[in-house]
């Protein structure tokens, strides 16, 4: 009898070891939705009637996080859908905004649990480049200095600023809820900015609800630039939206989780040159600095 209960509580030790190595790695799913002009909007820009009548309602991507019980990896699984069928210049301005407003695009994220540091890794010009990263709380935006529609007279005051960085404020609240079976804390992002459109000066203020949980065991957000705490769940911005979808428990091999080494490195303040050179190029090939015609550019991706 003794020895039938030692045999037992050794099967029910590994069947326990199984099932915490199991739980230990696998694949989340997460939808992240952008609407263009509600995201330009928020952002202080002023869109022209005519562009705004082309842009998608709407633009879909799914993305997959794989994780173990060290490293994590997230990037797209599939090409971005836009509501109206993305096409003529309202659906590349869809997808522009997407890659400059949405983590992701064509971008893939490399997480390293221990020190919450990651590696993005993306295309730019016909190079890939790898770009060292931490989670944290971020909010600047790349499109804040790019000014929509003018006449394109050179002498026009009206001309593009630097983005200020915003003043930003974190509220805790008690809100919960239930994301693939786990609760979900919320804190609330408010920021700041001061910006100058068309000579006048503007704050524009945002919120971003950041829903997250320390039941996973490991530190990530779905945006690296957005994350207080926990493993971020839910990103819910005015035009932006992500979110998990579902969460399979499997084995997931160590080369699915590790940056791919042959890339080229860049600070973020080199990444920040060339963002801002390129919407230059892009203003200026675009006649009467409108966004109606024109040589098109491919922005290889960049942070909420």
């Amino acid at each position: 009898m003794k020895k039938i209960f030692i045999a037992l509580l050794g099967v029910l030790s590994i069947a326990s070891v199984a099932n915490a190595q199991k739980k230990t790695s696998g694949a989340i799913q997460f939808e992240n939705t952008i609407d263009p002009a509600a995201m330009a909007s928020a952002s202080g820009m002023q869109i022209p009637d005519q562009m705004k009548a082309r842009m998608p309602s709407s633009s879909k991507t799914n993305f997959e996080l794989l994780f173990t019980a060290t490293n994590a990896s997230y990037m797209p699984v599939e090409e971005t859908e836009d509501s109206n069928g993305g096409g003529g210049n309202g659906g590349g301005m869809g997808r522009m905004m997407m890659r400059f407003g949405g983590a992701g695009g064509n971008r893939e994220y490399y997480y390293t649990f221990a020190d919450k540091s990651l590696v993005e890794v993306f295309d730019l010009n016909d190079t890939t480049y790898y770009m060292p990263n931490k989670l944290k709380l971020s909010l600047a935006n790349p499109m804040a200095g790019m000014r929509m529609g003018g006449n394109g007279n050179p002498n026009d005051s009206a001309k593009a600023k630097p983005a200020a960085e915003p003043t930003i404020e974190v509220v805790k609240t008690d809100s919960t809820k239930q994301i693939l079976g786990f609760t979900c804390h919320q804190a609330i992002v408010k920021s700041t900015r001061a910006i100058k459109i068309l000579d006048m000066d503007k704050n524009v203020v945002e919120e971003t609800k950041i829903w997250y949980t320390k039941d996973l065991g490991f530190d990530f957000s779905p945006n690296p630039n957005i994350w207080t705490e926990g493993a971020v769940l839910a990103i819910e911005a005015r035009g932006n939206k992500s979110v998990a979808t579902s969460i399979e428990y499997r084995n997931v091999s160590g080369k699915d989780v590790t940056a791919p080494k042959k890339a080229k490195l860049i600070t973020a303040d080199e990444y920040k040159i060339k963002m801002e050179n390129m919407m230059k190029r892009f203003r200026n090939n675009r006649p009467g600095g409108n966004f109606g015609g024109g040589r098109a550019v491919v922005i290889g991706g960049g942070p909420f």
